[in-house]
């Protein structure tokens, strides 16, 4: 009779765990050992009233508030983002979720529009909406996109294509010829080949120099267009071991941006697997990642700084996991938090700004309302 018992009595405290579990959401831990050097932006520029050539929008995909804090925590208590004087906070929702996805957000950043869940430059009634790029194309004003994630991802998707859903990725890529991007980076040759396979041709016509070598990039800086496109599959995890691509090619894409015979330019970076470690409930990749952003946001910030005429922008599509700091310690950089989704929370998002006329970026605003306002820069 005692092995009932005993079977019961694990039993009972088995579903009384996934009980607790379910309440209380996912625990993650992490000890984090990795540093970089923090930027402190010089200031000299920062909120001056003067005309603005070039706008940089810096994107981590799902990093919400809680997601910088810890970074920042286990980065011994600081960033380069965190030197940014100006803050206000984003809201998210689509036109038909009040938690949005990354297409509907991306599209709202890029369009000044709100649009339903899935959607890539289209309205609610999936007619096309124009972008920030082919906005400035006809004032002389060049753009580009960098990003963690495929080409055809739904946040660098809504800045060059116009396609009724995201998982239209052959159509999302077949886009990209026409559209207004002089500079495109991300994954991945595998891809293109299983659903643009004529990419090796058409890009070429369109005036693309197409590179599968990021550091190659400066050696082709009198091309008109250039699309690097990652060797295999998606850029890795830095926890998998993911080199440098997104500082160094977020670098690279502002020097051939920037030496275009143009008017200015505009650049959108993604720190796109901020994300996945929130899916994944992973604070570790939650974290490197971050840092990994921040890294990148240092890049903008050195340009700013040197140009005197540039805007950087730093903000997020949405939050990712619904992630709460429950306890750490800053001088061991170790960390304790909560996952209470495996998706997207519908929470604000926070949205830093540095360089001439940054103080636009306080207080609460929507998301469209981020695209407006670059717009009205640029075109004075």
């Amino acid at each position: 009779m005692k092995t009932p018992k005993l079977f019961f009595s694990i039993c009972i405290a088995l579903l009384s765990f996934i009980s607790l579990n379910a309440q209380q959401g996912v625990i993650s831990t992490y000890r984090n050992e990795l540093r970089h050097e923090i930027y402190r932006p010089a200031g000299e520029v920062d909120g001056v009233q003067k005309p603005v050539k070039n706008i940089i929008l810096m994107i981590g995909d799902g990093m919400g508030i809680n997601q910088l804090a810890a970074t920042m925590f286990t980065h011994d208590n600081e960033l380069t983002v965190t030197q940014i004087p100006t803050l206000g906070m984003v809201r998210t929702q689509s036109s038909d979720r009040f938690t949005t996805d990354s297409a509907a957000s991306g599209t709202a950043y890029a369009t000044g529009k709100k649009t339903y869940n899935g959607a890539i430059g289209v309205d609610p009634d999936t007619n096309r909406i124009a972008n920030i790029p082919e906005i400035l194309a006809p004032l002389r004003i060049v753009s580009g996109v960098v990003t963690t994630d495929h080409i055809f991802g739904a946040t660098p998707a809504a800045f060059f294509a116009h396609q009724p859903q995201r998982s239209m990725a052959g159509e999302i890529l077949r886009d990209l010829p026409d559209g207004s991007l002089s500079f495109v980076a991300g994954g991945s040759v595998e891809t293109f080949e299983k659903v643009f396979p004529e990419y090796t041709e058409i890009l070429p016509q369109a005036g693309f120099t197409v590179l599968h070598d990021y550091h190659a990039v400066p050696q082709h800086h009198q091309s008109d267009r250039i699309a690097y496109v990652t060797p295999a599959g998606v850029p890795k995890l830095i926890k998998d071991g993911r080199p440098d691509f997104l500082p160094v090619t977020t670098r690279y894409a502002i020097d051939f941006l920037s030496n275009k015979p143009s008017e200015g330019f505009f650049l959108m970076v993604e720190g796109a697997c901020i994300d996945t470690g929130g899916h994944a409930n992973d604070l570790e990749t939650v974290i490197t990642e971050t840092l990994d952003f921040d890294q990148a946001i240092a890049e903008a910030l050195k340009f700013a700084d040197k140009d005197g005429e540039t805007l950087v922008i730093v903000t997020a599509d949405h939050e990712t996991g619904g992630m709460s700091i429950l306890r750490g310690d800053i001088s061991s950089s170790e960390l304790e938090v909560c996952f209470t989704t495996k998706g997207h929370s519908p929470v604000m998002v926070p949205v830093f700004a540095y360089g001439p006329c940054s103080d636009r970026f306080r207080g609460i605003m929507e998301n469209t309302e981020i695209m407006k306002k670059i717009i009205s820069l640029l075109k004075k």
